[in-house]
């Protein structure tokens, strides 16, 4: 049984790869704004465009 053991235990060797490790990562991000305005507010918005 001893003999077996020591043929199974055997040495792990862990090393640092050469190159960096590189992940790319492809994100879509899509944001969709919906509003609803009533009539008052969209007049204001339409009369004074250049603040929006």
């Amino acid at each position: 049984m001893a003999v077996a053991t020591a043929l199974l235990g055997g040495c792990v060797t862990v090393t640092a790869p050469d190159k960096p490790i590189v992940i790319n990562l492809n994100i879509n991000i899509k944001q969709e704004v919906v509003y609803r305005l009533d009539g008052k507010a969209k007049e204001v918005i339409d009369e004074n465009a250049e603040i929006f």
